[in-house]
């Protein structure tokens, strides 16, 4: 069974049309509640441009009167290959229709909705979510590899055992010095790979591949990266991951 159309899919184009097409999808899906990502999603799939070209053109010419869409040509005579088929178009119940037809038979809502959204996205906004989860990751590991002093240690049950006239636990201590070296490399490492994906972004953008706000979020993440990495950055870390992925 399809899924019901959301009806803030129809809402943000007529915000978007209402606003002869110079509303910014973000403020769009701000006003909704959406995503960015979803409304340019919604906006390439469903034709925007074509579909606010074609008003336009329609409110200048001086026929206001609607007249019956022409009927789209049959098949050619003796054509078999649309047999059942009205004017060209998939016989209903065709998957043909439907972008993932073969997995919408395996697969849940739920991932079919994440694949017609990554449809919509393109190799730098990809490139993009890489970015941002990996920072995500590497600002997340500062509270839960957080290291508080010298004294800082942990110490974990691994085994215990019950007999009748004995009681035996065996136990790891993680000393302070331990988790330090422990958290460093894993950081190093995580810094490494997310260096590698802002040069990847960046000569993108050099190859003309961005838009001016695309290019703008890579400046002002970098910015937030270097202060990590200096130790400035005091704030806390919901507040350091909204500002620079909003």
């Amino acid at each position: 069974m399809p899924r019901a159309r959301d009806p803030n899919r129809d809402r943000a184009f007529e915000i978007w049309r209402d606003s002869g097409g110079s509303a910014k999808l973000k403020d769009i899906a701000d006003e909704l509640g959406l995503s960015e990502g979803t409304v340019r999603g919604w906006k390439n799939k469903d034709k925007w441009d074509e579909q606010l070209n074609g008003t336009l053109q329609s409110n200048e010419r001086n026929a206001p009167k609607k007249t019956e869409r022409s009927k789209r040509p049959g098949a050619p005579k003796g054509n078999k290959n649309a047999v059942g088929n009205s004017g060209g178009a998939a016989p209903k119940r065709n998957s043909n229709a439907v972008t993932h037809g073969f997995f919408r038979k395996f697969f849940p809502d739920e991932t079919l909705e994440i694949m017609e959204q990554i449809e919509t996205r393109s190799p730098l906004d990809m490139l993009w979510d890489n970015i941002v989860i990996q920072y995500t990751a590497i600002i997340r590991a500062q509270q839960i590899m957080f290291v508080r002093d010298q004294q800082d240690e942990t110490r974990v049950l691994k085994k215990q055992k019950d007999g009748e006239t004995s009681f035996e636990q065996e136990w790891e201590y993680q000393h302070a010095w331990d988790k330090q070296a422990t958290f460093l490399q894993a950081q190093s490492r995580a810094m490494a790979t997310l260096q590698s994906l802002i040069r990847q972004y960046e000569d993108m953008c050099n190859k003309g591949l961005a838009t001016e706000e695309q290019r703008l979020r890579v400046e002002k993440l970098k910015l937030e990266v270097g202060k990590l990495q200096s130790g400035d950055d005091e704030r806390p870390t919901e507040i350091a991951v909204r500002r620079w992925s909003t």
